[in-house]
């Protein structure tokens, strides 16, 4: 199978994407009605899409094509209203976060696709347990080789990425002791992690022959990676981030994305090599375990910092492009949740605690949400 063209899109542009929980206003488990959702979503003009997800207690909703902050925040305000308003009549609610706190995977039912089913042939039980929940960024380039040299730009913040984005700190009951405890089921796939290190198309061309001769894959979608290029639409996909308790928040780090791609595009901050993914695997389970608190080891020169302190040094880095893409209230938004409240992780925790109820924890998460 080909990979076909890399398509033109305009650089810098976004598209976001959220997968959403469905869940019952009796007890707050998942709610298996994302087909009544999906049918009543149709008589609503919305910009963007909404798709199902492979269980039937899970929602995609999807953005146009954005320039910045701003429109992704105006689009999302709009399908989330919409959403709302078609779960009420359903007498259900909507919620972020990365897992559910308390369901249980063998009670979901896989969505009634060819392409869900024949995943679950595949995956087995690991395919219902794929009902966890993340935020997906698309960045627009202009060149397919521009695009691969943005990736690997890009990967060095994937923990930062995951430790703001955090918000699946309980599975099935418990607290993991995880911040985005959603990241270790992506981890349980074959041929998920980092990309391979190439950078140019003609040599990526080259490595997605040889794995389709092999019959491992047969197309890009069968890579789980932290980010891949979509040729399709002409973009880079980050995919490590989970799905947060607002709109506000998936803007903002959306906006936040943007920015980072700006500066890496304009200011070429760093020289890339294989060598920067020496320490990868380990700064990606330190954001996941630990959050904004998790140690990040410089992959140039080695030093340890934490995460928190050293997301406060690539914001004021941002700054300067932040203004340009009018994305200042976006890391403003992140500044207040590192030097205070923290991440949502550490909200849903904050709110177990006090309450000691799980149901409960989902219900407030749901009127976050529904804003």
């Amino acid at each position: 199978m080909s990979l076909g063209i890399f398509s033109t899109s305009q650089p810098l542009t976004l598209g976001v994407e959220l997968e959403l929980q469905i869940v019952n206003n009796d007890d707050y488990d998942l709610a298996p009605v994302s087909g009544d959702l999906l049918r009543l979503v149709k008589t609503h003009s919305i910009p963007g899409n909404i798709t199902p997800e492979i269980t039937s207690s899970m929602i995609e909703l999807s953005t146009g094509v954005c320039t910045g902050f701003n429109q992704v925040l105006s689009e999302l305000g709009q399908i989330r209203d919409a959403l709302v308003d078609c779960a009420e009549r359903l007498d259900v609610s909507l919620c972020g976060g990365g897992t559910h706190p308390f369901q249980h995977w063998k009670r979901q039912r896989i969505f009634e696709t060819p392409r869900f089913h024949e995943l679950s042939s595949l995956y087995g039980y690991l395919s219902k347990q794929f009902t966890i929940f993340g935020q997906h960024v698309h960045i627009g380039c202009p060149s397919a080789d521009e695009a691969l040299v943005l990736l690997h730009g890009m990967s060095r913040f994937i923990p930062h990425l995951i430790a703001l984005a955090a918000s699946s700190p309980f599975v099935q009951g418990e607290d993991t002791g995880f911040d985005s405890a959603r990241l270790n089921s992506v981890f349980a796939f074959p041929l998920s992690g980092r990309a391979p290190f190439v950078q140019t198309w003609s040599e990526f061309e080259r490595y997605f022959t040889k794995m389709t001769r092999t019959g491992v894959v047969a197309g890009m979608k069968d890579f789980y990676w932290d980010i891949r290029p979509k040729p399709e639409f002409g973009t880079i996909e980050v995919r490590v981030l989970d799905t947060p308790l607002t709109i506000e928040k998936a803007a903002a780090i959306a906006g936040f994305i943007q920015c980072l791609a700006r500066w890496i595009t304009v200011a070429k901050p760093f020289t890339l090599s294989e060598d920067d993914y020496l320490p990868y695997t380990f700064n990606r389970f330190q954001a996941c375990r630990f959050g904004l608190d998790g140690t990040f080891v410089d992959p140039e020169t080695g030093e340890h910092r934490v995460l928190r302190d050293d997301l406060d040094q690539v914001l004021s880095r941002l700054d300067p492009h932040a203004a340009d893409l009018r994305a200042e209230a976006a890391l403003q938004y992140l500044r207040r949740e590192i030097h205070g409240v923290g991440n949502d992780a550490a909200w849903l925790r904050r709110i177990e605690e006090e309450n000691h109820l799980l149901p409960e924890v989902v219900r407030r998460a749901t009127r976050r949400w529904h804003g």
